[in-house]
């Protein structure tokens, strides 16, 4: 979850530093730190967003061209100064920064305490550090072999980035788990969890594999090697992304930006996928796949978050469209209920980051259970890009607020996509229905174009309940993963207490909840159970509900029953989720920010979760 970030060369540190962990605080922001070394080794740390921290440094001494700096999000250790990072040895003259979990440091520490080391944090970072340590005097060693000797006893995930006191142009880092990129310039190093903070200033990155530790030295080249000692040779790769994509374009709040990009994420999705001249979809990622996927007992989707509502539009488009049997599953209990895979299935990983712990742990799982494994992913590079057999990126761009919405929208185009690819092949799909499917999908950036022009009415709609306690949200068919979804982001963003159900099991419980202070959101297009959903309607009008429907433009009956309606265009079924959730995604938004929540860095939540 952390993010880290370092520089060495012969630029101030301190400003690239704090502007890198300033791109890198969706990470996490319970704390950040900075550990210059000039001369010695000074570590400043600040409980509180990076703001925090450069307020606290002002009048410090911040000259430096060699540093290293962390936002965090609080695993081992309540969120203070103490248990900020960097972490310094027994002797101060290490500092060490860390992105995961070491499992086994209660064990270390132990021995540690046994051979007189001292602790002042609750962290496992700081017993790490104390070990790099120990292991240099002891072995009598280089900083670069300590840290390898070190990792090798380590049970855990790090991204870690080391400094010694006296090693003035050298920072060692290491990775296994959690991700972590070098950006390579003119005698001059930058490191990051991700390429956001480097792309200003070099396009040339190194993206390391679990298991290696680099040298970062100036006037050296790279030095990488395994954990195990084998030397390997660094690849540098070329970043595709622009500055632009990573600033806020003067929005108020990232995740508007990126609400309102969605017609150019989904387009982007679909560009040189589609072929309207010929209705043909072409996944080039997934060419060599293709025969395995359709012969395939059956395909098992693992996400988490918003990815996993992307999954359960999956399932339905893939069971409909290419009549392939899909189990979804959340990645942290497949990994632990000792799941029966064979050769013969395909497994599916969704993730906006591509570093999502518990769904890597997943995939490899798969993959040792010889299942073919691919990859839905919108950070090219990332380890679930690399780890999977084959796969398509989203293309969604960038992606800073931590409430996911334009990425949750390109995952369901690419499956979308991936389903109609699927049928026609398998033959599941009659021509026509395909090439009324092709001919729809491609005006969905403009119908979404449309909706996002409902923002204003969206927004006054909001201020009448920004006040509410609980809601509701349901739906049927393909647009139950829609309600859980938007639930999700009320929860996420805004704080108030909101569950997704199917809208049929209403009934077997939640209804008990309904009066006239519940608001229930009810998409009830007219594809699909339209005439059931109406009917779930008036269940909840009688018993005093407040209803907001989300409904298809021109529907009259709903309109008479439900106290707010929100239009969306007509589409056909398989691809109303995308059109009906942006709305939802607008009502999050707005009630978020009329709570004075902080929309794109809620509380206690992280971008990425690399660790378990």
């Amino acid at each position: 979850m952390c993010g880290i970030v370092g520089y060495v060369g012969h630029r101030e540190a301190f400003p690239i530093i704090i502007k890198g962990l300033q791109r890198l605080e969706y990470r996490g922001y319970d704390s950040s730190g900075v550990a210059l070394l000039n001369g010695k080794i000074n570590v400043y740390k600040k409980q509180g967003k990076v703001a925090d921290l450069l307020a606290f440094s002002e009048d410090k001494d911040t000259v430096s061209s060699l540093g290293i700096g962390h936002t965090r999000w609080a695993t081992h250790g309540v969120p203070n100064d103490v248990n900020a990072h960097p972490h310094t040895s027994q002797s101060k003259t290490i500092a060490l920064i860390h992105n995961g979990i070491i499992e086994n440091y209660d064990s270390i520490k132990e021995e540690l305490s046994k051979r007189g080391h001292t602790f002042e944090s609750d962290t496992d970072t700081e017993v790490l550090t104390h070990l790099i340590e120990e292991v240099q005097k002891k072995e009598r060693v280089s900083l670069f072999e300590a840290v390898r000797l070190s990792l090798a006893e380590v049970i855990g995930a790090y991204a870690i980035a080391v400094i010694e006191e006296s090693n003035t142009n050298e920072i060692i880092v290491a990775k296994k788990g959690s991700p972590l990129v070098i950006g390579v310039g003119e005698n001059e190093f930058f490191l990051a969890s991700d390429a956001t903070p480097i792309i200003e200033y070099t396009k040339n990155v190194v993206y390391l594999e679990d298991g290696e530790i680099a040298r970062l030295k100036i006037g050296e080249e790279m030095e990488l090697k395994t954990i195990e000692n084998v030397e390997k040779t660094p690849y540098i790769q070329e970043l595709e992304l622009n500055l632009e994509a990573i600033e806020k374009g003067g929005y108020e709040h990232f995740m508007l930006k990126e609400i309102f990009e969605q017609p150019k994420s989904i387009a982007d999705s679909m560009r040189g996928r589609l072929d309207s001249k010929t209705a043909e979809v072409k996944l080039g990622g997934l060419a060599e796949y293709e025969q395995k996927i359709i012969n395939a007992d059956r395909i098992i989707i693992i996400a988490c978050g918003t990815s996993w509502h992307a999954g359960l539009i999956g399932e339905y488009l893939f069971e409909d469209l290419a009549r392939i049997p899909v189990e979804v599953e959340y990645a942290s209990e497949f990994r632990y209920r000792n799941p029966i895979i064979t050769e013969k299935d395909v497994v599916l990983a969704i993730s906006q980051s591509g570093e999502t712990a518990d769904t890597l742990a997943a995939m490899k799982l798969a993959k040792d259970k010889g299942a073919t494994v691919l990859g839905i992913c919108n950070v090219v590079g990332s380890s679930i890009a690399r780890l999977s057999d084959a796969g398509s990126y989203t293309h969604a761009g960038p992606e800073i607020g931590v409430a996911s919405t334009k990425a949750f929208t390109a995952q369901v185009t690419v499956l979308t996509l991936m389903a109609l690819m699927l049928g026609r092949k398998k033959g599941t799909i009659a021509e026509s229905y395909y090439r009324e499917l092709i001919s729809e999908i491609e005006t969905i950036p403009a119908k979404v174009e449309s909706m996002i022009g409902m923002n204003d009415y969206i927004k006054e709609l909001s201020a009448k309940f920004k006040d509410a306690l609980n809601f509701l949200y349901l739906g049927r068919g393909y647009n139950f993963p829609v309600a859980l979804e938007g639930a999700l982001k009320l929860k996420e963003i805004s704080y108030i207490h909101a569950e997704g159900y199917p809208a049929a099991e209403m009934k077997h419980g939640p209804i008990a909840l309904i009066d006239e202070n519940m608001p229930i959101v009810v998409i009830a297009t007219k594809k699909g159970h339209y005439e059931k959903v109406v009917s779930n309607i008036q269940e909840v009008k009688a018993r005093n509900g407040i209803v907001i429907a989300v409904v298809t433009k021109g529907d009259t009956a709903v309109k008479e029953i439900a106290d707010y309606v929100i239009e969306i265009p007509e589409v056909a079924e398989p691809l109303v989720p995308i059109l009906s959730n942006i709305p939802l995604q607008l009502l999050s938004y707005h009630i978020a920010v009329m709570r004075d929540c902080n929309v794109d860095q809620p509380r206690n939540l992280a971008k990425s979760v690399t660790v378990e």
